[in-house]
This record gives structure tokens, C-alpha cells and sequence, in this order.
């Protein structure tokens, strides 16, 4: 049974005794942390299901809409293009910064992210493992070459000028919301190398996470004495399989997020908290 305390309770409870109880919690043990869109939202990076969601709810593009329909490919892109300056400006959050604190200090062993901003590299995290990708990146599906987003962005502008519009609402996946949908003009870039076609290397809905990150991400977590989930509803399998395993060994598990979770069932303690205010806190009383 979970132990859940209040965001909204009074200013002393939200900070100090959730963390104190964290810290009881995890302190003696190897903590892993698995982290999710609610990491970043406080960075100005929007996620699907935190509170704000039902607000401006909207698909998310999924994989065989990218890989088969020119249009769909034409549409992410437009919005893309809008969206990337502010995700490539958005900068590390309070949260993020306890996290790389707490690494630095031996007290983390490392993070499984579900989030493809980078922000806890930007923040200083050295044992990142990016489950769903990064953003930064973009990969030709033909011949497998990597080239930066923000060299792709170059392009993208160059070859659709009238499409570059600010004022877009930025959305989750990393691109923009543009006021229509008429895209056939425009002219979506392929692979300098071999003319393929180009795709962010991010996992979409519908995709795999490739084996290796798989396997890099079980690594990380069998180090794990306590499992700490931060900013994520646990909603998608690719994190959620981890609390499960978690609860299946006997490792404890700590949630702080705004909102309840999938995993709010095998938590040991579950805070609902503002993780730039809530984790600060917690590396401090863990003397990170």
C-alpha cells in the first residue's frame, strides 16, 4: 500500500517531511531513478498526461503514420521546425539538478529517462539512459547516419521559409502546433549521404525500444536497492515494466509526481509534489 502524501497540504509538509521520508527510504540503498516528461516540465517542455493535458490534448504522431504517409512525414516536420528552437533553448530545471547532484554524491546510480530533451546530460547526469531517444539527433533510415537536429533545422528553414512561424504552442513531441494542416508545398529534406529518408531518433508511439537500450536500461536497474520514479504517470510499458519488476523483487519503490500513476499500487511511498521544490530538498537532506 501506498504512502501518499499532499502537494496540497501546508508549504512545510509539501517540502520537508516528504523528503525527510524519501531520504529514510533511500538512504543505505543504491537508488536507479526512472524519469519522465514531468522531469521537464518545468523546463517549458510539455507532457501528455500531466495536469495541463485535457487542456490541449492531441495525438501523438505514431510510428507507421511517420514511416508510410508522406503527409504525416510533411506535417511533423513543418511543426518540428517551429518547435525546435525552444526545445534546443530550454535549459535544466531545479529537478534536474538534484538529480545530477545526487550522482555526484554516490547517492544515484545512474537514470532510465523516458524523455528525449537531454536535459539531464545538459544538467549534469553522467549514467543516462535515454529509453526513448533524444531529439537532438536525427537518423537516416536508409544508410543509418546520424546528423545533429540543429544542422537539420538549417535546412528546414532554408527549403521552407514560409513555413517558419513563431507564436506555435509547443506540443510534447518535440514540434509545434501550426494553424492548418496544408503541407503538400511543403518540401521535406532526405539524408545528404544516399537521399533517404530522415527520422528524429526518437522511439515513437508504436515503435520498439531497440534492444540495446533495453539492455543498457536492465543493467542500470538490477544496481537498483530502490527504484525512485520522478514525473512519470507510468502510463507507457517501457517505464511501467520497471516498477513492476521492481515490486517483483522486493525492491522498493518510491513516486513523486503530480497526479496519480500505474504504479501508485506497488509504491512504498508516493508523493504528489512540484519536483523542482520536492527533489532540491531531497539531495539536501541526503547531503547531496
Amino acid at each position: 500500500m501506498a504512502s501518499s502524501l499532499s502537494a496540497s497540504s501546508s508549504p512545510e509538509a509539501n517540502d520537508l517531511a516528504p523528503a525527510s521520508r524519501l531520504a529514510r527510504l533511500l538512504d543505505g540503498r543504491r537508488v536507479v531513478a526512472l524519469a519522465g516528461a514531468g522531469m521537464s516540465t518545468e523546463s517549458g517542455i510539455p507532457d501528455y498526461r500531466g495536469p495541463e493535458t485535457a487542456r490541449r490534448a492531441r495525438n501523438p504522431m505514431q510510428a507507421q503514420q511517420f514511416l508510410h504517409e508522406p503527409a504525416s512525414r510533411a506535417r511533423y516536420w513543418a511543426r518540428s521546425m517551429n518547435g525546435w528552437p525552444r526545445i534546443a533553448a530550454a535549459r535544466p530545471n531545479p529537478a534536474h539538478a538534484a538529480l545530477a547532484a545526487l550522482e555526484r554524491a554516490g547517492r544515484l546510480a545512474g537514470t532510465i529517462t523516458q524523455n528525449v530533451d537531454g536535459l539531464h546530460q545538459a544538467a549534469g547526469s553522467e549514467r543516462v539512459v535515454e529509453l526513448h531517444g533524444a531529439l537532438a539527433r536525427v537518423r537516416c533510415l536508409g544508410c543509418g547516419t546520424i546528423e545533429p537536429r540543429a544542422a537539420l533545422q538549417e535546412r528546414l528553414i532554408a527549403e521552407n521559409p514560409s513555413f517558419y512561424r513563431w507564436g506555435t504552442a509547443l506540443a510534447p513531441d518535440g514540434d509545434a502546433d501550426l494553424d492548418h494542416d496544408a503541407f503538400t508545398d511543403f518540401h521535406v529534406p532526405v539524408c545528404l549521404g544516399c537521399g533517404g529518408t530522415l527520422k528524429p531518433d526518437v522511439v515513437f508511439f508504436g515503435e520498439n525500444v531497440p534492444a540495446r537500450v533495453t539492455e543498457a536500461a536492465w543493467a542500470l536497474f538490477d544496481e537498483a536497492e530502490a527504484l525512485l520514479v520522478v514525473g512519470s504517470s507510468l502510463t507507457v510499458f517501457s517505464g511501467y515494466r520497471f516498477v513492476r519488476r521492481a515490486s517483483e523483487r522486493g525492491v522498493p519503490v518510491a513516486i513523486v509526481n503530480l497526479g496519480p500513476t500505474r504504479g501508485d499500487e506497488h509504491a512504498a511511498i508516493r508523493v504528489d509534489a512540484r519536483l523542482g521544490e520536492l527533489l532540491p530538498h531531497l539531495a539536501a537532506t541526503l547531503g547531496a
